[in-house]
Parts: C-alpha cells; sequence; structure tokens
C-alpha cells in the first residue's frame, strides 16, 4: 500500500469538517488538537482554545481511560477535531483516535493553514 492508499482509506471514515465547522465545535465544548511540531507553532501562532498534543503523545492524551490523558478529556463521546498544518497527517490521527473509541474524532480539512486563510482567531507567535 503507498501512502496516497493509506490517506485515502483514512480520509473514508471520517466526516472531515472545514474552518468554520470546526470553529463551531470548539464553541459548542468540543476539543480541537493541534498536532503540529512546536517548530509551527512558534513559526505560524496557535489556535486560541486548541489543545496542544504533539503527534507521538496523541493516543496516551487523547484516551479518556488513560491515567496520562488530557484534563479535558472526560469520556470517548467527545467531539474531537484534529489538525495539522495542512490536513494530512490529521487525517490518520483521527482514524487512530477512532480507533481507541473516540467516534466523534475527525479533522480540519487543510489543516492550521485553512485556519488561518479562513480569518479565524490565531495567537500569533
Amino acid at each position: 500500500m503507498r501512502v496516497e492508499e493509506l490517506l485515502a482509506e483514512a480520509r473514508a471514515q471520517l466526516d472531515r469538517v472545514g474552518p468554520a465547522e470546526a470553529a463551531a465545535v470548539l464553541a459548542d465544548g468540543g476539543l480541537l488538537v493541534d498536532i503540529r511540531y512546536a517548530a509551527l507553532r512558534e513559526r505560524d501562532g496557535t489556535v486560541p482554545g486548541a489543545l496542544v498534543v504533539e503527534r507521538n503523545e496523541l493516543e496516551w492524551r487523547l484516551d479518556p481511560a488513560c491515567e496520562h490523558r488530557a484534563a479535558r478529556v472526560t469520556d470517548h463521546g467527545l467531539r474531537v477535531v484534529v489538525f495539522c498544518d495542512e490536513g494530512y497527517a490529521s487525517s490518520l490521527a483521527a482514524v487512530s483516535l477512532r480507533r481507541l473509541g473516540l467516534d466523534r474524532a475527525t479533522d480540519l480539512v487543510g489543516g492550521f493553514q485553512a485556519w488561518r486563510a479562513a480569518g479565524l482567531p490565531v495567537t500569533p507567535p
């Protein structure tokens, strides 16, 4: 299997959202999760209210049953929107969260760059 096929397979399992819908999820008490690495956050800024969890820690911080979970992750019914820089790695990450039982996990089409291009709030670096 090629990575393009893996990505297509992952995205077929998701109801991906655009920037406006991701903002609505956050406003409604859902969770936006920024999995970009530090250099990108330092270069471009962050989304106010998003939980920053680098990709290598994602499953531990987002599993409601894990002792290392983030405080905001309280149950498997939580609406979670994962985003990376441009919306590729986040698709794979969201599927991983679904495998943990977070059935409402998805990702942001176009990632942080789409969020910023839509004129949504960004905290500068």
